[in-house]
């Protein structure tokens, strides 16, 4: 591998470090509904545990209020239980065959915790970011000690490296700063 491939290699991880972080970002809950929240939830169909996205639409009726509409009239109950046996906290409704999960006002003390909870999230991202550094300049170690690379590339490329890890670790924390925000308006 050169130095150029392991620099990719590494941009790349480190993008897909970010996309995850963001991905965990959504299912925190704020307090405005959102859709995301409910993907974790898996509903009993036929015998076999499938997410919820797989068996009804969801979607945002207001900005507290989320709608589940089941693609088959038996699994509005099935669904249900399952919502209200998740561990979000919520209390949905059956109104026909459309299912109103509305969104509880978040405590101060809850959206305090949320908050620690975003910058626990937004520290593994961090971790994560820096392991992938320590990985690419153990790479270009081994390349400069089999002689594939001079001591000054590798300088250069730790370098490099350092400013993609260091842009990636801002990025995350403008992540949190948003999110924090977020949960903490009211």
């Amino acid at each position: 591998m050169s130095l150029e491939d392991i620099k990719k290699t590494t941009q790349t991880k480190m993008d897909q470090s970010i996309a995850a972080f963001k991905n965990n970002l959504t299912k925190i809950r704020t307090g405005r509904a959102n859709p995301a929240i409910l993907d974790t939830i898996q509903v009993d169909y036929y015998g076999s545990m499938v997410p919820l996205s797989q068996v009804a639409n969801v979607s945002l009726i207001d900005s507290r209020t989320i709608s589940v509409q089941p693609w088959e009239k038996n699994m509005g109950a099935k669904i249900e239980k399952a919502i209200r046996e998740s561990d979000l906290g919520l209390n949905p409704a059956a109104m026909g065959d459309l299912i109103r999960v509305p969104m509880p006002p978040m405590s101060e003390e809850r959206r305090k915790e949320m908050t620690k909870l975003v910058r626990t999230e937004g520290e593994n991202a961090k971790i994560a970011v820096r392991n992938l550094r320590r990985d690419a300049n153990e790479s270009v170690k081994k390349l400069v000690k089999d002689k594939l690379a001079s001591e000054d590339e590798q300088k250069r490329s730790e370098a490099e490296v350092q400013k993609v890890t260091d842009k990636h670790i801002a990025e995350i924390d403008q992540l949190v700063t948003g999110k924090e925000q977020e949960i903490m308006a009211v």
